[in-house]
């Protein structure tokens, strides 16, 4: 018998690649002479992030923070952890938090908050994807490559219990 989840493509590679240059081309408008701080949240932006990078034609810093608050659930705790700090200065910088998913919220919101009390020049968020139906706090993405149904997703970077990250393709987990 067969124990690995069914899979539906949401969003092919052909699609998100689209995104991306997408992204890449608002971000472009707004940071080309501006020397920005690019910062990817661990582990799921790293794949969406390589991506985007590629596509940014100036001179930026990249650095990750990592934070969760999923364990090996489908459905987040509620509780935030940072589980690696930034090695770059982020006061007075022009500063793009990278995320792969916004769901509930909560980690996001609490990334943006410690990104705040650091006193950056700007701060924006820029996210691949976003599911409102589940959102716990407000929050505002200047940067947003889809909207998503209210389904667990996986692949291109996200992840069930760290598997499946490596799939081109964003997926959602079919319901049993």
């Amino acid at each position: 018998m067969d124990s690995r989840p069914k899979l539906n493509i949401l969003f092919s590679r052909d699609e998100i690649e689209a995104a991306v240059r997408r992204l890449a081309t608002e971000i472009g408008r707004d940071y080309h002479d501006r020397f920005p701080l690019l910062i990817g949240i661990l582990r799921g932006s790293f794949v969406f992030m390589a991506d985007l990078i590629r596509q940014l034609d100036f001179p930026l810093e990249v650095d990750f923070i990592g934070a969760a608050s999923y364990g090996c659930s489908t459905r987040s705790s509620g509780q935030v952890k940072l589980s690696h700090r930034l090695q770059s200065e982020v006061r007075g910088r022009e500063v793009l938090l990278v995320e792969d998913i916004v769901d509930t919220g909560l980690t996001t919101a609490c990334l943006l908050d410690y990104l705040r009390r650091k006193k950056p020049a700007s701060l924006k968020l820029c996210a691949l994807t976003d599911k409102p139906s589940r959102r716990k706090v407000p929050i505002t993405i200047d940067y947003l490559g889809f909207t998503v149904p209210d389904r667990f997703l996986v692949g291109y970077g996200l992840d069930l219990g760290q598997k499946f990250r490596n799939l081109p393709d964003i997926c959602a987990l079919e319901e049993a």
